[in-house]
C-alpha cells in the first residue's frame, strides 16, 4: 500500500485536501523522522562508496573503459552540484550587498545640509544605484522573485532619492545664480536700456565679438563652482524615467531669470492697438530700444544660457539643445510679439520709415536667432521670426505701394500761384531721397513681395531674380528699387501735368513743369537716388527739363520776337512814312508786351537761384539782340520819344523776373 505522504503531496492544490497523516501530529512527526533517518542512511552509503572509489583509485588496478566512463559521469554531476552550492552562496551575499547599499540610500535625507564632499557622495551613490535599477530590470525577474522584491525596493528608494536631487538640483540653481549688475547705475535720465549694458550702442555694434559671446566667455550665469554638481545630478535624472523632471526643473528656474531680464530691458506685450497709436516719434524711438534689447537678449543673455545648457547637458547635443530652446522659447516669443503687433497694423505712408527700420532690425537678429537655433528641433523659433519678417516685409511694400497711390490721385483745387514748385513734388522727393538709404532692404522687400501688393509691374518679376541672396547689395536702374521708384516719378510727373492745366497762361504751366522736373532732376542728382534710378533716367529728366524751358520761352518772348522779324520793319533805308509808321506800331506793341510780361512775371518765381540766373540769361541772350538791332537800324528816323527803354535798360529790367514779387514799369 503507498505511503498516504506521497500520495498527498502528489496531488494538486495538496495542502488544501484533508489528510488523515497532516491531521495528527503524532502521525505525522513519526513519519518525517523516518524520511531524515532514509536520508541519513543514503548519505552514510555515498560516503561509504566514495572511500571505495578512492582507495581502488590509489591502487594500481587498471579500470575497465565501462568504469572510467561511469567516474566521468560522476564527477561531472559532482561538479554541477558544487556549482549550484557557489552560485547560491554568490547570489546571497549579492542580495545582502544590494540591501545594504539600498538602505544606505534610503537613509540620507537633508542632503542639501551636506558638505560639498558629501553631497558628491550622495550623488555617486544615487547613480549605482539606478545603475542597479537598470541592471535589474534587464533581468526581466517575476513577481515571485528575489530580484523583483529588490527591483521594488529599489525603484521607490531611487524615487524618493530622485525628489531630493531634484530639490537639491533647483536650489543650487537659485542660490548660485549670478545677477549681471549694470555697469552704471540707473537715473531717471538714462535710458534704460544704456543703462544696463553701456557697452553695447548703435556706434559699435558691428564690431561685437559674437562668436565669443555665443561661447559664453562675456558672462558667467552661474558660479562655476555649482556646475559639476549641476551636471551630475542632470546625468543621474536624464538616465533615468525621471527626465521630464529634470527639464521641468531647470525651465522653471531659468525661465524666471529670463523673466526678470525681459522685465529690465522693458519688454512687455504689445497689441495692435497699442501700437499703431503710438506717435511715429515715440514708434521710431521704441523700435530703436527694442532693436536693442533683442540684441541685448540675443548676443549676451541667450548665448551664455546656451553655454550654460552645454555644460550642464553637454553630454548629449540634442538634449542641451532641447533644454536651451524650452527654456527661452517664451521669452522670444514676447519678443516678437511687439513685431507681430506692429507688421498686423495699418499701412500708413508717413510710417513707412518705421516700418523699413523695424524690418532691418529684425532681419538682423534672424542671423542671429539661425545661429544659435541651428538645430531641427529648434526650427519653430526659426520659422517664427522669419514669419514675422515676412509680415513686416508685405507691411512695407504695402505701405510703398499706398504711397504711390496717394501720389497717383492727389487732388488739390489750390494752384501754385506763380508756378514754383508743388508741395506735393518737394514731399515725394524728399520721401524716396530718404528711402534711398534703405536700398539694400527695398531690395528684398519688392523683389519678395512685389506680386502680392503691385498687379502692374509684371516685368518686375522678372527683372528682380538676381538680387536673390548674394546680389541684394547690387544696385542700378533694373534693379527691383529702380523699376519701382522709375515708376513713382513717371506717376508724379503725370499728376504736375494734370495740375498745370490748372493754369490760365500757358506760360506758366510750362515754367511749373520746368521748375518741378528740375527739382527733381536736381534732387537725384545729389543723392543716392542717382545709382538707384540711373543716368538714362537722369538724361530723360534733363530732354523733359529743356521741353518745358523751352516751351515757357516760345509762349512767352516769341511773340515779342516776332515783332522785329518783319521784312517792312527792317527795310529802313526807305524813307517811306509807312515802313516808319509800321515801325512806330510794333514798337509801341513791344513796349506794352514787355510791360505786361514784367508786371506778371516778376510775380512768378523759380526758386533755384541757378536756374533763375540762367532762364534770365537765355531770355537776354534772345530779346536784347534784336531790340539793339531794331533800334541801331532806325537810326535818326524814329523820334527818341517812341524808344522808351535802351538796351542796357531791358537787360536790367529781365533781372527782375522769377523774383516771386511782383513790379510794374
Amino acid at each position: 500500500m503507498a505511503c498516504p505522504v506521497l500520495c498527498c503531496s502528489s496531488l494538486p492544490n495538496a495542502g488544501h485536501l484533508s489528510c488523515p497523516i497532516l491531521s495528527c501530529p503524532v502521525l505525522f512527526c513519526l513519519v518525517l523522522s523516518r524520511l531524515r533517518t532514509k536520508r541519513t542512511l543514503i548519505e552514510q552509503k555515498l560516503v561509504a562508496a566514495a572511500n571505495l572509489i578512492i582507495r581502488e583509485l590509489d591502487s594500481e588496478n587498471k579500470l575497465s573503459h565501462k568504469a572510467k566512463k561511469i567516474l566521468t559521469n560522476l564527477r561531472a554531476k559532482l561538479l554541477s552540484t558544487s556549482k549550484i552550492d557557489e552560485d547560491e552562496d554568490e547570489e546571497e551575499e549579492e542580495v545582502s550587498d544590494i540591501e545594504k547599499r539600498i538602505d544606505s540610500v534610503k537613509t540620507k535625507t537633508m542632503i542639501w545640509t551636506y558638505e560639498p564632499d558629501e553631497v558628491k557622495e550622495y550623488l555617486k551613490q544615487v547613480d549605482g544605484l539606478r545603475q542597479l535599477v537598470e541592471r535589474l530590470e534587464s533581468l526581466n525577474p517575476s513577481k515571485d522573485s528575489e530580484q523583483h522584491r529588490l527591483l521594488t525596493k529599489a525603484n521607490g528608494v531611487l524615487s524618493t532619492s530622485i525628489h531630493r536631487i531634484e530639490g537639491l538640483f533647483k536650489r543650487t540653481l537659485v542660490y548660485n545664480r549670478y545677477n549681471f549688475v549694470p555697469t552704471r547705475v540707473r537715473s531717471s535720465e538714462d535710458d534704460g536700456i544704456d543703462a544696463i549694458v553701456s557697452f553695447m550702442d548703435d556706434s559699435n555694434d558691428d564690431d561685437i565679438e559674437r562668436d565669443g559671446i555665443r561661447k559664453g566667455k562675456n558672462l558667467h550665469l552661474i558660479d562655476p563652482e555649482a556646475i559639476p554638481d549641476l551636471k551630475s545630478i542632470a546625468s543621474i535624472m536624464s538616465g533615468t524615467n525621471y527626465r521630464r523632471k529634470c527639464i521641468d526643473s531647470f525651465i522653471s528656474v531659468r525661465k524666471d531669470v529670463l523673466d526678470d531680464l525681459l522685465f529690465i530691458l522693458e519688454i512687455e506685450k504689445s497689441s495692435i492697438e497699442d501700437v499703431w497709436k503710438m506717435k511715429q516719434a515715440a514708434l521710431s524711438s521704441k523700435i530703436k530700444r527694442w532693436g536693442k534689447a533683442m540684441r541685448i537678449f540675443l548676443r549676451i543673455y541667450l548665448a551664455s544660457e546656451k553655454f550654460l545648457c552645454e555644460q550642464i547637458f553637454g553630454q548629449d547635443e540634442s538634449v542641451s539643445a532641447l533644454y536651451f530652446s524650452d527654456t527661452s522659447k517664451a521669452s522670444i516669443l514676447q519678443f516678437l510679439n511687439f513685431a507681430e503687433a506692429f507688421a498686423i497694423g495699418r499701412h500708413k505712408p508717413k510710417k513707412i520709415l518705421t516700418v523699413l527700420g523695424m524690418h532691418d532690425a529684425l532681419a538682423n537678429l534672424t542671423r542671429d536667432i539661425e545661429s544659435i537655433y541651428p538645430q531641427e528641433d529648434q526650427s519653430y523659433l526659426r520659422f517664427k521670426i522669419r514669419d514675422v519678417l515676412s509680415s513686416v516685409r508685405y507691411n512695407a511694400g504695402a505701405t510703398f505701394y499706398e504711397f504711390t497711390n496717394v501720389v497717383r490721385f492727389h487732388e488739390s483745387n489750390v494752384v501754385v500761384p506763380n508756378g514754383e514748385i508743388h508741395p506735393l513734388t518737394r514731399y515725394v522727393m524728399n520721401y524716396v531721397t530718404t528711402l534711398a538709404g534703405y536700398k539694400n532692404s527695398l531690395n528684398i522687400i519688392f523683389n519678395k513681395h512685389s506680386e502680392r501688393y503691385d498687379q502692374d509691374s509684371s516685368s518686375l518679376l522678372e527683372t528682380t531674380l538676381a538680387f536673390e541672396n548674394d546680389n541684394v547689395n547690387e544696385i542700378s536702374s533694373s534693379s527691383p528699387m529702380g523699376l519701382r521708384l522709375r515708376s513713382l516719378m513717371s506717376i508724379l510727373e503725370s499728376n504736375l501735368e494734370k495740375k498745370s492745366r490748372s493754369y490760365k497762361e500757358k506760360a506758366l504751366g510750362h515754367l511749373f513743369l520746368m521748375n518741378n522736373v528740375h527739382h527733381m532732376g536736381e534732387k537725384v542728382e545729389r543723392s543716392k537716388l542717382k545709382t538707384i534710378l540711373g543716368d538714362d533716367w537722369i538724361r530723360e529728366n534733363y530732354q523733359k527739363f529743356q521741353h518745358y524751358s523751352m516751351s515757357y520761352e516760345r509762349y512767352t518772348w516769341s511773340p515779342i520776337l516776332e515783332l522785329f522779324r518783319e521784312e517792312e520793319v527792317y527795310n529802313l533805308d526807305s524813307s517811306s512814312s509807312k515802313t516808319k509808321t509800321l515801325f512806330k506800331k510794333r514798337l509801341q506793341k513791344f513796349h506794352t508786351m514787355f510791360k505786361e510780361i514784367y508786371k506778371s512775371q516778376t510775380g512768378w518765381l523759380i526758386p533755384n537761384n541757378q536756374l533763375r540766373d540762367e532762364m534770365r540769361i537765355s531770355i537776354s541772350e534772345k530779346v536784347i539782340p534784336a531790340y539793339r538791332t531794331s533800334i541801331f537800324r532806325a537810326g535818326n528816323r524814329i523820334d527818341e520819344k517812341y524808344i522808351k527803354y535802351s538796351a542796357e535798360d531791358l537787360k536790367n529790367y529781365l533781372l527782375d523776373l522769377f523774383e516771386g514779387s511782383p513790379a510794374s514799369l
